[in-house]
């Protein structure tokens, strides 16, 4: 049974939830940026910025773990569903976070400013940060070369 030469270069296939594991390292990494927002809410708008901060931080690291979570089963399943998973996966979690938010706003006497900027700024430090690591090599976990 004789294979095709071009069969070599393929990826092998990696039965690692490469997806949900960054989704781990970020919450890992949310460890070092929660207390910095909380402190700078904390000192711009009291105790109460302070706990929003906390809040949208958890909202942020809920938002990745169940996206990369969602995407690790999905490529277990098919490349196709990977894809939607992807796509419409960031737009329902962008919608969660949304109702989240407005949920948490609504029901509770939260600081909604300090809730609002620091789910913007943890998401996108967070992301940025996770990005660069897997760039430039800092998460040797996720190397398919293994």
């Amino acid at each position: 049974m004789a294979s095709d030469p071009a069969d070599r270069y393929a990826p092998a296939p990696d039965d690692r939830a490469i997806e949900a594991i960054i989704g781990v390292n970020i919450a890992k990494r949310a460890i070092l940026v929660a207390p910095i927002l909380a402190l700078v809410f904390g000192l711009l708008r009291g105790w109460e910025g302070a706990a929003a901060a906390l809040v949208g931080v958890a909202l942020v690291v809920i938002n990745f773990l169940l996206g990369g979570y969602a995407m690790s089963y999905a490529a277990r399943i098919s490349l196709s569903l990977y894809h939607a998973a992807a796509l419409f996966g960031f737009l329902i979690r962008l919608g969660l976070i949304t109702v989240s938010m407005l949920l948490i706003a609504n029901v509770t006497d939260i600081d909604r400013v300090a809730l609002g900027i620091s789910v913007v700024v943890s998401y996108l430090v967070l992301l940025s940060w996770e990005a660069v690591a897997v760039v430039n090599g800092a998460e040797r976990g996720l190397e398919w070369s293994n």
